[in-house]
């Protein structure tokens, strides 16, 4: 018999599959009794698959699992030999019988199954929030990368966290892409914006000024920035979302924070300048309090615009 032939693939690669594998194993437990039981990390998963599902065959178990149907025949007749697993026929192949836990089976489970929460739990304790959901997005990606069809959906929770070096040239980047691509702007824009952004991090006061990034599994979606523009007055400036990460309340809960960050520092009033066909931003500032207290056309960035002037009371 032929082996197949092994697809082209970097020895590096190969290298670093094969050191994580090694990293993550030993990480949770794989070489020990798994979770300190008595059981191989397999049995318990064949306990899982049949204390979540609605009767299955072992035909179905050992497809799902990719598991040699012998070896899982020899794992069930351990378990019924405890009393924990009942069979009935299979009204659908007389040939096969539908698997269930007893009671009894479901009392060994449970302490099992709660063993493994634990240890995922205490795993992601010692991270910091923005750090466990880069790990939840990196998990979920090699999911979606190693079995498309059977990944999850991707995770949606978003984590704002304090600025980076890079996170700059990204805002500057999105602005120039989305507004030319949503409303027609031309590359004078991505100047004013680039011209914004070197002036704060070159003035930058932090007892002062604040910016964030929205994230979601990792990957910068969104920011906003407070800017001081006077002892008592603060601005609200570079607000904006990716179109993946718009429907999720972000720009609501970024104009929030800005709002929170000016009142801590004393703030009296917080201004900001925007156009009138963004009407997405208008109404999250509409709803916060901000009121429209000047507007003007004037022709930028190849268009016929009308600019705003809002202001709160803080």
């Amino acid at each position: 018999m032929t082996a197949s032939p092994v697809p082209s693939v970097a020895p590096a690669h190969v290298k670093a599959v094969r050191s994580f594998n090694r990293f993550y194993t030993q990480r949770i437990g794989v070489l020990d009794p798994y979770l300190g039981s008595q059981f191989s990390l397999t049995e318990v998963r064949v306990l899982y698959e049949l204390a979540h599902r609605d009767q299955p065959t072992a035909t179905e178990l050992a497809r799902d699992l990719a598991l040699d149907a012998g070896y899982l025949s020899r794992i069930l007749g351990r378990f019924g030999s405890r009393g924990w697993l009942a069979r009935v026929p299979s009204p659908a192949d007389a040939r096969q019988s539908l698997l269930r836990l007893t009671d009894a089976g479901h009392a060994a489970f449970a302490p099992l199954q709660q063993q493994s929460r634990d240890e995922a739990a205490q795993m992601l304790a010692p991270l910091a929030p923005d750090q466990q959901q880069a790990l939840l997005g990196a998990m979920a990606t090699v999911q979606q990368l190693m079995a498309p069809s059977a990944a999850p959906a991707p995770l949606r929770a978003a984590v704002l966290r304090d600025l980076q070096p890079g996170d700059f040239g990204w805002v500057v980047q999105q602005h120039g892409e989305i507004y030319a691509r949503e409303y027609g702007w031309n590359r004078e824009f991505e100047g004013l914006v680039a011209g914004i952004a070197a002036g704060m991090i070159k003035r930058f006061q932090p007892e002062w000024e604040r910016g964030w990034i929205a994230e979601i599994n990792g990957e910068r979606v969104g920011s906003v920035f407070v800017v001081r523009k006077s002892k008592t007055v603060a601005q609200l400036r570079l607000l904006i979302l990716t179109a993946q990460a718009r429907g999720l309340g972000l720009g609501a809960r970024l104009t929030d924070e800005c709002i929170a960050f000016a009142r801590a520092r004393g703030y009296r009033k917080m201004v900001l300048w925007t156009n009138s066909n963004l009407t997405a931003a208008r109404d999250i500032y509409a709803r916060r309090g901000f009121v429209l207290t000047h507007s003007e056309p004037y022709h930028g960035y190849g268009q016929d615009l009308v600019g705003e002037t809002w202001e709160m009371a803080l």
